[in-house]
C-alpha cells in the first residue's frame, strides 16, 4: 500500500530532571510566546522611559530607570534565545529565577518608585500568568502571593507620604492581589487539562501510527491484491500482490497509475464503476491482462469507504485473488483426503495381495501345461508390482526426514546416459536431443529407478512444450559448487509468474489432462536423497545461436571424490 512520506523528525527539547518536550507540543508555543512577550514588554519599556528622560525632564526619570528597562531587554532576549522550555509542572529552579524573578524585580522597582507617574500593577499578571501556566500550582500561588505582598508594601509605602489614601490604596491592592491568586488558579487547572489532553493526543498518535505500520505490513504480506480506487478510476495504492497481478510495473512501487490506460484492466474499472453507481459492495470474476499477454482469471470482492463530511470522496477497495491459487489450496486439501484415503486402502491391499501371491505360488508347483505356467508368471509378476505399488504408497504416507533415504553410489553420468538413449528411442526423439555430459567418475547416492524416474519425467515435460530443431532438448552434467547438477533445458515458451509459484505443488498443472502430481513426486524423491530440484529461465545454446529456455535442474551431493579430472561445458547458463 502507499506509505505516507514521513515527516521530518525534530529533536526533542529535554530538560535534566525531566522528560522530553518537542518543540511543537503546546507547552513549548507557550513559553515561546511569554519569552516572546517579555521582550515585546521590556522593548516598549525601555522606549518609554527613555523617551520620557529625554524629552520630559520634569518627570523625574532617572537614568538609572532607563539601564535597569534595558539590563531587563537583555536578560528577556538571553532568556528568549538560550534557554530551553520545560514540561508543565516544575517548581522553582534556576529558569523560573531567570524568568519570574527577574519580572518581579523589575517590575515592582518600578511601582515602588512610581517612575513617571505611572502604575505599574498590571504588569504582574505576566509572571502569575507564566507561573500558572507553564509552573506548578505551588509555583502559580507562588507568584501570585508574592505580588500581592508586593502591592500591600507599595500601598503601605506610599500611605507614608498621603495618609488620606491609605484606606483605598490597601483595598486596591487587596482587590488586585485576590485577582492575581484567582486567575494563577483558573489558568493552572486550564493548563493541567491542555496538559491531560495533549499527552492522550500523543499516546492516540502513537497508537494510530503503530497500527497504521502494522496494517501496512500486512496488507504488503497478503498473497491477496488489493487496490484503492476513487471515482476517476485511478488508483490510490495497490500492495505487491495486486502490482503483480496487473503487470503495474514494480511489485514495491508506491506510484499511482490508472486503470483506463491498459484495455486489459478495464474489467476492473467497470466493476469499479458499478459499486460506485449501486453504492454497494460487489463479487465477481474477471478475466485480464497482467501486461504480458497472458489472460488471468481473478476473484473479485469490492468495498466502499465511507465518505467524510457532505462533500468527501468514497474509495473502492478491491480485492484480488487469483483463481489458480485457490484451486491450488483445493487441490492441497484434496491431496490430504486422498492420502489418507490412498494410506488406509493400500494397507487393506496387503492381505489379499498376499493371499493371492501364496495361492499362485502353491498352485504353480502343481502345473506342467507352458500355456497355464506363463499365466500363471503374468498373475505373480503383477502380484510383485501391485505389492510394490502398495509399500511405495505407504512409504510416501509416512513423514521422512529430509537426507533419510540410504542409497548406493550411482554414476551419474552413466545412469543419465543410460536413461536418455531409453527415453529417446521409446519416444522417437532422438533428432531433438542433446546430451553432453561432463561430470565423469561422479558418483551421486540416488536410486538408479528414482532418477530414471525423474530424468523421464523432466523429459517429458521438455517434449511437450519443446520445439522442433536438432537441439530443442538439451540434458547435460557437469561439477559446480562442490555438488554435480543434472539440467534439462528445452526452448519452450516461459512459464507465467503464476506457474512458477506453484510448479512442484501437487495436483497443480497448466493442462487440463495432466494430474499435476510430476514435478511435485520429481521433488520428493530429491529431497529423499538430498538432492534439490530448481527451475528457473536462461540463455543456453552455442555461441551465436544462444536463446532463452526453461532450465530445470537437480544438485546432488556427491557420494565419493572425482576420479581424474576433465573440462566441463556448461550448456545451461
Amino acid at each position: 500500500m502507499a506509505r505516507p512520506p514521513a515527516a521530518k523528525a525534530e529533536p526533542a527539547v529535554k530538560a535534566d530532571d525531566g522528560p522530553a518536550l518537542t518543540p511543537d507540543s503546546a507547552f513549548s508555543r507557550l513559553w515561546r510566546g511569554f519569552m516572546t512577550a517579555r521582550v515585546a514588554i521590556a522593548i516598549v519599556l525601555s522606549l518609554l522611559l527613555a523617551s520620557l528622560y529625554t524629552l520630559s525632564p520634569s518627570l523625574n526619570v532617572s537614568h538609572w530607570l532607563v539601564a535597569l528597562c534595558m539590563s531587563y531587554l537583555a536578560a528577556a532576549l538571553a532568556v528568549r534565545m538560550f534557554a530551553r522550555a520545560l514540561p508543565p509542572g516544575h517548581t522553582f529552579d534556576p529558569q523560573w529565577v531567570s524568568t519570574i524573578g527577574v519580572d518581579l524585580v523589575a517590575f515592582s522597582t518600578l511601582q515602588f518608585l512610581q517612575a513617571a507617574g505611572i502604575n505599574y500593577s498590571p504588569l504582574f499578571a505576566l509572571p502569575v500568568l507564566m507561573g500558572g501556566v507553564l509552573g506548578s500550582a505551588l509555583l502559580a500561588l507562588g507568584t501570585a502571593a508574592g505580588v500581592t505582598l508586593l502591592l500591600l508594601t507599595d500601598a503601605w509605602v506610599q500611605s507614608l507620604h498621603a495618609p488620606t489614601e491609605t484606606a483605598a490604596r490597601f483595598l486596591q491592592a487587596g482587590l488586585t492581589g485576590t485577582g492575581f491568586f484567582a486567575l494563577a488558579v483558573l489558568v493552572n487547572q486550564l493548563a493541567g487539562r491542555l496538559a491531560r489532553e495533549e499527552q492522550a493526543a500523543r499516546e492516540g498518535q502513537q497508537a494510530a501510527r503503530i497500527q497504521a505500520q502494522v496494517n501496512e505490513l500486512v496488507i504488503e504480506t497478503l498473497n491477496d491484491g488489493v487496490l484503492v480506487i476513487d471515482t476517476g478510476s485511478n488508483v490510490r495504492a495497490a500492495n505487491p500482490a495486486a502490482r503483480t497481478m496487473l503487470g503495474a510495473g514494480h511489485a514495491h512501487s508506491r506510484e499511482q497509475f490508472d486503470l483506463s490506460v491498459q484495455a486489459g484492466w478495464q474489467p476492473l474499472m467497470r466493476l469499479a464503476q458499478e459499486t460506485f453507481a449501486i453504492r454497494a459492495p460487489m463479487v465477481g470474476e474477471v478475466a485480464i491482462n497482467d501486461g504480458a499477454a497472458t489472460r488471468r482469471r481473478i476473484h473479485v470482492r469490492t468495498r466502499l469507504t465511507d465518505a467524510e463530511g457532505d462533500h468527501g470522496e468514497s474509495l473502492c477497495v478491491m480485492f484480488l485473488e487469483d483463481l489458480r491459487e485457490m484451486e491450488a489450496r483445493l487441490r492441497t486439501e484434496k491431496l490430504a483426503a486422498m492420502g489418507r484415503m490412498s494410506a488406509a486402502v493400500a494397507h487393506e491391499f496387503r492381505n489379499p495381495l498376499a493371499a493371492i501371491a501364496q495361492a499362485n505360488a502353491l498352485m504353480e508347483e502343481d502345473l506342467h501345461d507352458p500355456g497355464l505356467q506363463q499365466l500363471s508368471a503374468l498373475v505373480r509378476k503383477n502380484a510383485q508390482r501391485l505389492a510394490q505399488i502398495v509399500d511405495e504408497i505407504l512409504d510416501v504416507s509416512r513423514v521422512h526426514p529430509y537426507g533419510a533415504a540410504t542409497s548406493p553410489a550411482l554414476d551419474l553420468d552413466a545412469a543419465v546416459n543410460a536413461a536418455c538413449s531409453d527415453w529417446a528411442t521409446q519416444t522417437r526423439s532422438s533428432e531433438r536431443l542433446q546430451v553432453a555430459l561432463a561430470a565423469p567418475g561422479v558418483r551421486v547416492p540416488f536410486d538408479a529407478d528414482h532418477l530414471r524416474r525423474v530424468l523421464v519425467n523432466l523429459l517429458d515435460n521438455a517434449l511437450r512444450y519443446a520445439g522442433h530443431g536438432s537441439d530443442s532438448i538439451q540434458v547435460s552434467t557437469q561439477l559446480s559448487g562442490g555438488r554435480a547438477r543434472l539440467h534439462v533445458w528445452s526452448d519452450g515458451a516461459p512459464l507465467e509468474s503464476t506457474v512458477q509459484q506453484h510448479l512442484f505443488e501437487p495436483f497443480f498443472s497448466s493442462e487440463s489432462r495432466s494430474s499435476g502430481l510430476g514435478l511435485y513426486i520429481c521433488r520428493e524423491l530429491c529431497e529423499r536423497h538430498r538432492a534439490s530440484m530448481s527451475y528457473e529461465r536462461v540463455i543456453a545454446g552455442p555461441a551465436g545461436h544462444a536463446r532463452e529456455g526453461n532450465d530445470f535442474s537437480v544438485a546432488f551431493a556427491i557420494a565419493s571424490p572425482l576420479a581424474g579430472t576433465a573440462s566441463f561445458d556448461t550448456i545451461a547458463g
